[in-house]
């Protein structure tokens, strides 16, 4: 969901969890993390829509990435 959902923002965005670091645009980057609900992951953006895509992902983790509380 992260992924296609930061597909046509203009940005490199980079989400880490502990020595790890993946490409959010890349949906198998994103599952060799191996990100577990619970987990505390670091996301970075940069490039012209770097406030367009943090936006984003905060209203996707806000919303629980769709999944029931």
């Amino acid at each position: 969901m992260l992924a296609r959902s930061l597909a046509a923002i203009e940005a490199e965005v980079s989400v880490r969890l502990g020595d790890q670091e993946a490409d959010a645009h890349s949906v198998l980057a994103l599952m060799a993390l191996g990100a577990r609900k619970g987990d505390r992951i670091q996301v970075r953006a940069g490039g012209p829509q770097a406030a367009e895509a943090l936006r984003v992902v905060q209203e996707l983790v806000e919303d629980n990435f769709g999944e029931p509380a």
